[in-house]
């Protein structure tokens, strides 16, 4: 016998294991909406009159927060970095647009190989890829947002994603890392620092899969190349294997953290920021992270263009 919606008698589009129900296409979505609504609410994310930087990567989760702000009512724009890792990056940038006209909001395109000569994958270094591409992707919204007036940026991180970073710095005993965790990154340092909120906080990978398809929203699918093998995917599997045995794990150790982060940030030695020699951003030394591994001797002009 087909399963039934909790609110009314048509077939059930998903199971929820946590908590435990079956929703309609309808009913989930009113569902994932209210959520989104509630982790805005309840980590006072963002405030109406706000202007919102959407970080889209072509990916599912993105295209989701851009469309539940949107349909919230936030002024939302978006930015897609594109990293120069070939065909892939290619596809990305492709999935970002037709995202970004569906929803009818402003699409900012920025491309790592015209900024910086190289592209994500193509610099000759001993750091990982995916740090310095962390690094690099960070940089460059904070800078757009500062450079361009936004109140706030917003990235899809979604639950599984805060599990699997709290326990991989768990694992490794990563403090600093531990102690400025969290939904709200608030702004610092005469606002060069903007804030960044995550909307998805609350909501599993596999609901935002459920969200875009029961809302006809097209997504990138293929990983990063350079994400094979990443240690993170092997710490979602294991958070994976323990929700199943017990729905709830992924939300009760998150927010058990957030009730703990008070024990990472007394340790945490604030050094003091100043003004990159170079940039003029937010720096710990006199050339900030950025500017030293890209080896920039002026700043990167990110203001948006006129049209």
């Amino acid at each position: 016998m087909p399963m039934r919606c909790k609110f009314c008698e048509r077939s059930a589009f998903i199971k929820l294991h946590y908590p435990k129900m079956y929703l309609c296409e309808e009913h989930f979505t009113e569902y994932f909406e209210r959520k989104v609504k509630r982790t805005i609410e309840r980590y006072k994310m963002l405030r109406p009159d706000e202007r919102v930087l959407v970080v889209v990567s072509g990916g599912k989760d993105s295209a989701v927060t851009a469309h539940v702000l949107k349909k919230l009512g936030y002024d939302i724009e978006c930015l897609h970095i594109n990293l120069g890792i070939g065909e892939y990056s290619e596809k990305s940038e492709e999935y970002a647009k037709r995202q970004c006209e569906a929803l009818g909001v402003p699409l900012h395109v920025v491309r790592v190989k015209e900024l910086l000569g190289k592209g994500i994958g193509e610099v000759r270094t001993r750091r990982p890829t995916c740090s310095y591409c962390g690094l690099t992707k960070r940089y460059i919204f904070n800078k757009f947002a500062y450079d361009n007036g936004f109140d706030a940026v917003a990235t899809g991180h979604n639950l599984d994603d805060e599990a699997s970073f709290i326990f991989s710095n768990l694992m490794h005993w990563n403090t600093q890392y531990l102690a400025k965790q969290g939904p709200v990154t608030p702004g610092e340092f005469n606002g060069k620092l903007v804030k960044k909120v995550k909307p998805l906080y609350e909501l599993t990978e596999r609901e935002v899969v459920a969200y875009a398809l029961a809302n006809g929203i097209e997504y990138h699918i293929e990983e990063c190349p350079h994400a094979v093998g990443a240690t993170t995917i092997e710490y979602k599997e294991i958070l994976n294997e323990m929700e199943e045995k017990r729905p709830g794990t992924k939300m009760n150790f998150v927010k058990g953290y957030l009730r703990k982060k008070h024990l990472f940030e007394a340790e945490l030695e604030r050094a003091e920021l100043r003004e990159c020699r170079v940039c003029g951003m937010p720096s710990s030394g006199e050339v900030c992270s950025f500017c030293r591994f890209w080896r920039l001797e002026e700043p990167l002009e990110l203001m948006i263009k006129q049209r």
